[in-house]
């Protein structure tokens, strides 16, 4: 099979396409036939080293795939061979096939293009795991989304308005504040132009911030939450170390969670699959949220959509096609 191939740390330039044997797979797993593949920032810092796969995962980029099935474990009951499916992956989504435990796997509805199934598990899954889940997002309580344009932004942006919430949403530039506001954004502050936390403070603070930039965020970040508000931390793009205010978290009661989902327990994936099986897909159906998608590249231009995304050019989810 032909998949990309790269030795960290490297540049964009340093991926390669390369023929490699066919993955191997156990019995609780689902060979498939990549159609589509999700391009997501920790690809990016994978690639730079700063992320290495966990143990047993693929060592090959990509965490989350739509294709046809064409192997099945022996102990899989709920998957054949010729099913059309979408997951999250350890990783191993940059090629021509990947594995797929059947316990993360989705069938594809119809309605769904291969392009759509694939940018869902990673985006979806990240903001129903960080609001629903560890964030407990309330109806009425106001929420902050940093990089809301991004692939999981633009999904957290939809889930919390869905779950009637307020949204408050830093980007990069007034293109991408239009956009965010399509999507539900009640406000969208273009952080070049305005200190986001004095925004924020104008509109009486939050209860909850889902931050991907990290260190240079920190201290704005505590002073736009209001009294038990919650912080948690999904990415450092503006570095990993900060000074910590401990007077402030005390004072306000903070509470400051890190969270990744590539290194949840199988279980915890397979919990959040099932949410996005029966929360999140019936919600698409309906059109209440729908899938973001800006492009798609072919699986050899694999370079081109990591400079993209490096960029910041994208307006929700980037894509290959094998």
């Amino acid at each position: 099979m032909r998949a990309i191939v790269h030795q960290a740390p490297c540049t964009a330039g340093d991926l390669s396409l390369q023929d490699l044997p066919l993955p191997s797979f156990s019995s609780t797993q689902l060979l498939v036939k990549v159609a589509a593949a999700g391009v997501n920032r920790a690809d990016i810092v994978q690639r730079q080293g700063r992320y290495p796969a966990p143990a047993g995962a693929s060592p090959l980029l990509g965490l989350e795939i739509a294709g046809e099935v064409v192997a099945v474990g022996e102990a899989v009951t709920d998957f054949a061979i010729g099913d059309a499916v979408f997951g999250l992956i350890g990783g191993g989504g940059y090629a021509e096939y990947a594995v797929l435990d059947a316990a993360c796997a989705i069938h594809k509805p119809a309605e769904l293009s291969w392009q759509e199934a694939a940018s869902l598990p990673e985006a979806w899954m990240t903001a129903w795991l960080n609001l629903c889940e560890l964030g407990q997002l309330q109806t009425g309580e106001t929420v902050l989304i940093h990089a809301g344009a991004s692939g999981v932004g633009s999904a957290a942006i939809q889930l919390a308005k869905w779950r009637g919430a307020k949204v408050i949403t830093t980007v990069g530039n007034a293109e991408k504040a239009a956009w965010c506001r399509e999507l539900g954004a009640d406000i969208a502050i273009v952080y070049s132009e305005q200190n986001f936390a004095s925004v924020v403070r104008e509109q009486g603070r939050v209860a909850l911030i889902l931050d991907c930039i990290g260190g240079s965020y920190l201290q704005r970040n505590l002073q736009c939450l209001a009294t038990d508000g919650r912080l948690i931390v999904i990415g450092v793009m503006g570095g990993a170390k900060a000074e910590l205010d401990l007077a402030m978290l005390l004072v306000k009661r903070i509470r400051l969670l890190g969270s990744t989902l590539r290194s949840q327990a199988l279980p915890q994936k397979q919990h959040l699959t099932q949410a996005l099986r029966e929360q999140i897909l019936p919600a698409i159906s309906s059109g209440t949220i729908r899938p973001t998608i800006d492009c798609c590249f072919a699986l050899a231009d694999a370079a081109a959509a990591h400079r993209y995304l490096e960029e910041n050019r994208n307006l929700g989810k980037v894509l290959l096609n094998p």
